[in-house]
């Protein structure tokens, strides 16, 4: 009887550990070893990205929500990943060899595959681990990174001989630029899939802008691609991508408002808040900040026709803002005054009643202080 040794794959949680350590400390080269090392340990390529490097980012984000590190020290991890990413790809033995489907018929060339992020969106790293992600099990993939707008997608397809698309979106206030997208590139008679957070939960705003498929990871989306979303044209739900509730001109409307209504709310928080007449120019800052974010997501869930989008947004919101201990006064406050402004807009009104509402069931922070 013949014997052997097997090595098994290191633990991803000591390495998940090890890399988190690593970007606390901005040390790039011991982030760029923990992966490395467990790699060449012998765990996959694609658990190393999605299960260590996605599950740490989706860390980073959850500290930045709960004030535990700032914007800076967010933005630092994600360059560092990016990097780590990049060095993993280089070194990975296993490219087009990964578990999964093979996408190559025989005597067939890989499917070529487009990822990029639509027009305004900078969170490029999800799309980066899709792009890896098929690039390890056999696709031809261009990655064309973040924010990239569609005439120059477009004229990237026109050239580059793509089967299918795959667009990535982080955030639901660019579901009109999205559906723009996604519009543009079926005209070529190429099918999109669409990921990412911006989409809703199960898809249910890739169904509504007429994507021909939508997969909530990048595992899902590169087992969809090996089969095939349906060309465009078929399978799509009747009168998909056409939102006839945009008849009534609200988002259009609320959109184009956008300067005034944020003015009209800064105003008015003084008389309605008065601790924020107090506030220093930095404050002021962050606050009309705060309300253009509001007025984008309650565009946004006019364009979906979706109270719920701007709910999760504002509960959101006043959850972010508890954690910083800053109290939720202002930010009903600001609901009421866009909702005096929009006496004309019914389902704007209403939507921010929904948002109002939510509020009421947000608890109140346990140490208020000032808005930062």
């Amino acid at each position: 009887m013949s014997t052997h040794t097997t090595t098994s794959a290191p633990d991803l949680a000591t390495t998940r550990g090890r890399l988190w350590e690593a970007l606390a400390a901005r040390d790039e080269a011991a982030a760029t070893a923990a992966v490395l090392d467990a790699h060449h340990a012998g765990a996959p390529a694609e658990d190393l990205l999605l299960d260590v490097i996605g599950a740490v980012q989706a860390r980073v984000g959850a500290e930045w929500a709960a004030g535990r590190i700032g914007v800076a020290q967010e933005h630092a991890a994600t360059a560092i990943q990016d990097r780590v990413v990049g060095a993993l790809a280089h070194r990975s033995p296993d490219r087009g060899t990964a578990a999964g489907p093979d996408v190559r018929g025989a005597g067939q060339p890989p499917r070529r595959v487009t990822v990029a992020c639509v027009d305004g969106e900078w969170h490029a790293l999800p799309a980066r681990l899709l792009a890896e992600v098929l690039r390890g099990r056999g696709f031809l993939v261009d990655y064309l990174g973040a924010h990239v707008p569609t005439p120059h997608l477009i004229a990237h397809l026109h050239q580059s001989g793509t089967d299918v698309v795959a667009l990535s979106s982080s955030l639901p206030v660019r579901l009109p630029v999205a559906h723009a997208a996604v519009s543009a590139v079926q005209a070529l008679g190429l099918p999109v899939l669409v990921g990412g957070a911006a989409f809703g939960p199960g898809g249910r705003y890739a169904r509504l802008i007429g994507a021909d498929g939508w997969a909530p990871d990048a595992r899902a989306a590169a087992a969809l691609l090996a089969d095939g979303p349906c060309p465009p044209g078929d399978a799509r739900p009747e009168a998909a991508g056409d939102l006839p509730h945009l008849s009534d001109q609200e988002y259009t409307l609320v959109t184009r408002a956008r300067p005034r209504l944020v003015r009209h709310v800064l105003e008015g928080l003084p008389g309605a808040v008065p601790a924020t007449a107090a506030y220093d120019d930095r404050q002021r800052e962050r606050t009309a900040e705060d309300i253009a974010h509001i007025v984008d997501f309650l565009a946004a869930s006019l364009y979906a026709d979706d109270a719920g989008l701007f709910t999760d947004f504002v509960t959101w919101t006043a959850g972010v803002l508890r954690a910083r201990g800053v109290g939720q006064d202002a930010l009903v406050a600001a609901l009421d005054l866009l909702a005096d402004a929009q006496h004309d807009f019914p389902r704007a009104r209403s939507h921010l009643a929904a948002g109002r509402r939510a509020l009421v069931r947000v608890p109140a922070p346990s140490t208020p202080g000032p808005r930062s």
